[in-house]
């Protein structure tokens, strides 16, 4: 009976510490640098640049397609209006997605009945420490868009977002990019004055 009951105590503390771990994952990172003494505001219009860095392959793409339509609803939603020729701003965007693999180690700990068979139960030995080696594969998704002001030519705006990818995230890409372009407009310099 204490032989089981430690057991079950080991189990819960190990099913603990996995909610504990998982709990602290969050959603993906997002980093943005602006250049110095920009006025946002001052800009009116955007367009994309004529071939993202999506469409390597010469033809446009569905994640092409996917992130200009997020990106222009958060483009509107600050003020900007698409304009085909002499926009005040041109976008270009990228996405990479890469297959990861990491080997996890959980100490563990057991306890060997067989050899002590002769306690029947009274009492335990010392556990026997060890480790539990986990491989886990998972894509690993990174998005870059970058803003440049089209008279100067020059990068005013730079929005990342690195994160793992979920099942959810691959099977529907649509609203996964959708997702992802609006947590990293969620920086933009006049999204962020706003809220100040």
């Amino acid at each position: 009976m204490l032989r089981k009951n430690i057991k079950q105590l080991f189990i819960a503390s190990i099913a603990a510490a996995t909610l504990f771990i998982s709990g602290c994952a969050s959603g993906p990172k997002v980093r943005t640098d602006a250049a110095d003494n920009i006025n946002f505001t001052d800009y009116k219009t955007f367009n994309f640049m004529a071939e993202p860095a999506t469409d390597k392959a010469g033809y446009a793409t569905l994640v092409t397609q996917h992130f200009k339509d997020a990106i222009s609803a958060e483009m509107r939603a600050l003020g900007y209006q698409y304009s085909e020729a002499n926009a005040d701003l041109m976008i270009n965007f990228n996405s990479n997605v890469e297959s990861r693999t990491d080997v996890r180690s959980l100490p563990t700990a057991t306890f060997n009945y067989n050899y002590y068979n002769y306690r029947r139960g009274f009492y335990t030995g010392f556990p026997l420490y060890t480790n539990d080696v986990d491989t886990v594969h998972y894509k690993y998704g990174t998005v870059n868009i970058d803003v440049v002001d089209a008279a100067k030519k020059q990068l005013v705006w730079e929005g990342i977002s690195e994160g793992t990818l979920k099942k959810s995230d691959l099977e529907n890409p649509k609203q996964a990019i959708a997702d992802v372009i609006g947590l990293i407009f969620q920086q933009y310099p006049t999204r962020k004055q706003l809220t100040e």
